[in-house]
């Protein structure tokens, strides 16, 4: 009886490893994520009429010489925009979602009350323009949507020259560019979402590693001793952290991540 146990405990044990398991190659843009500071959806504040995931936001980023992570969404037109929330109402004050509305019916509202628009994609990479790197969410909430999301974007960031990396909590994204687009650097998403849903807590395990593969895998912070988490880094997965939202947290981390989302304030480097 006991070498059954023990049996079916290996067992156990080497299937859970086989599905956390990330990226077993060694990205080369994993170097350009070392040490990097990222400034989450730009360099915003709204004291100075800088909305998060704006141009004008990005453009604080550049100028202080900081990496900057945006989100991308589709619109019902098919065209890439950067936006974060799945709702209108927070950042420009209308209901409705992203994906229910056109190009031209979102580029008519405003940011935050500012004179900042949604920004598309290719508005966005023209501004950077290389100079610094992007590290691109894709918010999608279905499989349909997320792979329209990864064809219409990566149409986009194919011409790019500049360097840059994808991410998102959904694992089909990076199912998408695992089989599509194997030459860019793929992050998992994933926080410890305790008290949530089953499958959400099973994606803070990383068990859908076993269709992402990720080359590093972007954690909450607030759950850096999370065993899968440290497993998972232990395995090979690039360790990056989100979101800092002062110098305290950044410090207190140094020992568990690489990289730094932050925002809210501008860290010592």
């Amino acid at each position: 009886m006991m070498v059954i146990v023990l049996s079916v405990v290996v067992i156990l044990l080497v299937l859970f490893l086989f599905f956390i398991f990330p990226s077993p190659r060694r990205h080369r843009d994993r170097e350009l994520l070392s040490g990097l500071y990222i400034a989450h959806r730009g360099l915003h504040d709204l004291r100075e009429q800088t909305p998060e995931n704006s141009l004008a936001a990005f453009q604080s980023a550049i100028d202080e010489g900081y990496a900057i992570e945006i989100d991308i969404h589709l619109t019902a037109d098919g065209q890439v925009v950067v936006f974060h929330d799945d709702e209108l109402q927070r950042m420009c004050g209308v209901s409705g979602r992203v994906e229910d509305k056109t190009l031209a019916e979102i580029k008519a509202l405003r940011l935050a009350d500012t004179e900042q628009q949604v920004p598309t994609l290719r508005e966005c990479l023209a501004l950077v323009d290389g100079q610094v790197p992007l590290l691109i969410e894709f918010k999608c909430r279905s499989v349909g949507l997320c792979n329209r999301l990864c064809t219409a974007a990566d149409a986009i960031l194919h011409e790019y020259r500049g360097a840059y990396c994808i991410q998102s909590f959904f694992p089909f994204v990076l199912w998408w560019y695992r089989r599509h687009r194997r030459d860019v650097c793929r992050g998992q998403l994933a926080s410890a979402f305790r008290g949530e849903e089953f499958h959400k807590r099973l994606l803070g395990c990383l068990i859908f590693n076993v269709l992402a593969r990720p080359d590093f895998v972007s954690y909450d912070h607030n759950y850096a001793e999370h065993p899968c988490r440290r497993l998972c880094s232990r395995l090979g997965a690039y360790p990056v952290g989100w979101t800092f939202q002062h110098q305290a947290e950044l410090d207190r981390h140094t020992e568990h991540f690489d990289t730094y989302i932050f925002e809210g304030f501008i860290p010592k480097r």
